[in-house]
C-alpha cells in the first residue's frame, strides 16, 4: 500500500475524529498522524507522503483553520510540487449557522492542492447535505467529507464509514 499521512487541523476535534478513524481503518501509525498545531514542522513533511488525508475545519468566510492558513499559502507562493500525490480532504462545518459557507475550506484547500499538481479523491454527494453553498461543491459534488457535528450527528458515522470505503476503492485503484 502507498504511505499515507493525515495532516489534521482541528479546533473542536471533529476533524480529528475523521483523521483518527482514517488511522484505523487504513492500518496507519500514530505518527502518520499529524496535528497541524501540535505536530506539523514543514511542507517537506507532507512530501514524504504518497497519499495525503487532509483536515481542516471551515472559519469565518469560509476559511481554512488557522493552522492550515501558512502551509497554504507557502505551497501557493513557492510553487511547491505535489504533482504524483494523491489527496483526500475531509472537514467539519455548521451547515445552519455559516450555511452560506460549508466546508468552504474544502474548496480553498482544493485548490490550493490541485493548482500544486495532485490528484484529489474522496468527492462525495452533495445531495444528502442542505446548506446555502459552498466552495466544496463541484458539479453536485462536495470535494471531500464534510461533517456537521452540530446539525447533523447521527449521520456523522456513516458518513464516515461510506467515505473511507470509497476512499479504499479508489486508492488502490
Amino acid at each position: 500500500m502507498a504511505n499515507v499521512g493525515i495532516f489534521c487541523g482541528t479546533a473542536g476535534g471533529t476533524s480529528l475524529l475523521v483523521a483518527e478513524a482514517l488511522v484505523e481503518a487504513f492500518g496507519l501509525e500514530e505518527d502518520d498522524l499529524i496535528n497541524m498545531e501540535e505536530d506539523f514542522d514543514d511542507i517537506e513533511q507532507m512530501l514524504e507522503y504518497d497519499v495525503l488525508f487532509i483536515g481542516s475545519s471551515t472559519w469565518g468566510q469560509g476559511d481554512v483553520h488557522h493552522d492550515w492558513v501558512d502551509p497554504q499559502l507557502e505551497i501557493e507562493s513557492d510553487g511547491i510540487d505535489f504533482s504524483g500525490k494523491t489527496v483526500a480532504l475531509f472537514g467539519a462545518g455548521d451547515c445552519v449557522k455559516h450555511g452560506e459557507h460549508f466546508c468552504s475550506a474544502l474548496g480553498k484547500l482544493y485548490k490550493t492542492f490541485t493548482n500544486a499538481g495532485a490528484n484529489v479523491v474522496g468527492f462525495v454527494d452533495a445531495s444528502d447535505y442542505k446548506y446555502e453553498s459552498s466552495l466544496a461543491e463541484m458539479d453536485g459534488k462536495l470535494c471531500g467529507l464534510a461533517i456537521d457535528q452540530h446539525n447533523e450527528e447521527d449521520k456523522t458515522e456513516t458518513r464516515i464509514q461510506n467515505w473511507i470505503s470509497s476512499l479504499k476503492e479508489q486508492i488502490s485503484a
